[in-house]
């Protein structure tokens, strides 16, 4: 099985799934999983994806210049287009309502720093409410130390924000 930093909690069925970050990412792909569990449904772990359109829900300290990413739903951000801003260096790429939103990393000076970059994040239901999964589709060419590095930092800041989702939107719930 896939170790750090590539794999957090996904399972082996979730990384063979198909994901449309990919499409986004031109040749073959380097992927990245994170997966965590909710107890809300999966309709409502969506409109906690949507609120990635307003704030990073990550280390607050260090990707919102300190301000707190909101703790309530913010109404109407999870309607959503193609095109749209999120997290101020991404753009809607693809989407499937209540399910499903891919972003593409679109900021140049991001670009220059990270190279090319998609990420899907899919609320998917379960038994006990949902799970969030999200998968960052990285180029498998170029500089391996690039991406491995990149891999970590996207684990260390993607763990903080699935957590913090996935428990928000089971708070919502209750």
């Amino acid at each position: 099985m896939t170790k750090l930093p590539w794999v957090w909690q996904a399972t082996a069925e979730e990384m063979a799934a198909e994901y449309p970050c990919d499409r986004f990412v031109d040749g073959p792909v380097t992927g990245c999983w994170r997966a965590g569990d909710s107890a809300a449904d999966a309709e409502e772990l969506f409109r906690w994806i949507c609120q990635l359109r307003v704030a990073p829900y990550s280390y607050d300290l260090l990707d919102n210049f300190g301000k707190t990413s909101p703790r309530t739903l913010t109404p109407g951000v999870d309607h959503l287009e193609l095109g749209q801003r999120f997290m101020t260096i991404f753009e809607v790429a693809d989407f499937t309502p209540g399910h499903q939103l891919t972003l593409r990393l679109v900021d140049r000076a991001s670009l220059r720093l990270f190279g090319e970059l998609a990420v899907t994040y899919a609320a998917v239901p379960t038994t006990t409410g949902s799970r969030l999964l999200v998968k960052l589709a990285l180029p498998a060419r170029g500089n391996p130390v690039r991406r491995t590095l990149l891999a970590w930092g996207d684990l260390l800041m993607m763990r903080k924000q699935v957590l913090t989702l996935t428990q928000l939107a089971a708070q919502t719930r209750a």
